[in-house]
């Protein structure tokens, strides 16, 4: 579906995508994760063909946007983090706005409406719609001439968590009813684990690793995670001689009391020398989780960085 060759995009001295190369099969969903400035925006804005690359090519189904950029918007649905409606126009309007776009009939836009779960809105004028049903109507109008291509930009950040539900079943419907190819950016781990089977996570322009979540967390994680809640600060040479632990996070004060994890090689044998350790230094044990490695300990190993819900500029 997608195939990316030596794509590079520069803003002055900044190189906000560097040599990349991808592909992308028809029909998967694919999650692109990345800090603010990671490079996934300028990436996905040159797929829709918004950005010219610097150098490389992109081609979709073997088209290119010089020389085919009619056939591609035929193939491309797009819905962005926000999307501006005009406010006087009804939610039943702007899909008979957008569907004659591409001379769409009345059919089409009904069923649209039911799709996205919005007919009793269908008379609701858009300024006067939740961020949930703004969203769903965002992905009805990306949906009406039945694209190929899915590109969603950062979709439901801002989203009360139900709104964000709703909006994550339409797209597992999507996926079960149509061989639709989805290229998702976000900000959230449990959406990219939610909804796509591979993830492309992307740092300083460049893809360093892409996979299914199983192979990246085999292939980049060791060991198993204690979270911890302790009622005092932990000197950190209160912990130099515990053995089995790979790595500690710096501590942080809660409301709750003093909170850190480590990173050990076996929680199960790591667990009997901590309470012993606690005990040792008269330190009330407050909360306590064992648990693998998930995708935001994956993200932050491989980028030093925490993902966090932001607006996305490059």
């Amino acid at each position: 579906m997608i195939k990316i060759t030596n794509l590079t995009k520069k803003f002055k001295d900044h190189i906000a995508v560097n040599a990349l190369n991808l592909e992308i099969a028809q029909g998967e969903y694919v999650a692109l994760l990345g800090v603010n400035g990671a490079g996934k925006t300028t990436l996905v804005e040159m797929i829709e063909g918004l950005q010219t690359p610097d150098s490389g090519n992109i081609t979709i189904q073997g088209l290119n946007w010089k020389d085919h950029a009619q056939q591609l918007r035929q193939l491309l649905g797009l819905s962005l983090q926000e999307t501006k409606f005009i406010d006087k126009l009804s939610v039943l309007e702007t899909l008979q706005l957008f569907a004659s776009f591409y001379r769409l009939t009345e059919s089409r836009v009904q069923e649209v409406l039911d799709w996205i779960n919005l007919r009793a809105k269908k008379a609701t004028y858009t300024v006067n719609l939740s961020g949930g049903q703004r969203q769903r109507l965002a992905l009805g109008v990306a949906l009406l001439h039945q694209p190929q291509l899915l590109l969603l930009d950062e979709p439901t950040t801002g989203l009360d968590p139900n709104s964000r539900r709703e909006l994550w079943e339409l797209l597992l419907r999507l996926k079960k009813q149509y061989n639709m190819t989805l290229l998702l950016t976000t900000h959230y781990m449990e959406e990219a684990e939610q909804l796509c089977e591979r993830i492309v996570i992307m740092d300083n322009g460049k893809i360093i690793a892409d996979g299914t979540l199983s192979q990246l967390l085999s292939t980049y994680t060791q060991g198993e995670i204690i979270d911890f809640t302790v009622n005092e600060w932990i000197l950190p040479e209160k912990w130099a001689n515990i053995t089995g632990v790979l790595q500690i996070s710096p501590i942080t004060k809660t409301p709750e009391g003093f909170a850190g994890s480590f990173l050990v090689e076996n929680s199960t044998n790591f667990l009997p020398t901590f309470f012993q350790h606690l005990e040792q230094h008269q330190i009330k044990l407050l909360q306590l989780q064992a648990r693998k490695k998930n995708l935001d300990d994956l993200f932050t190993t491989l980028t030093g960085k925490k993902l966090s819900a932001e607006t996305s500029t490059l």
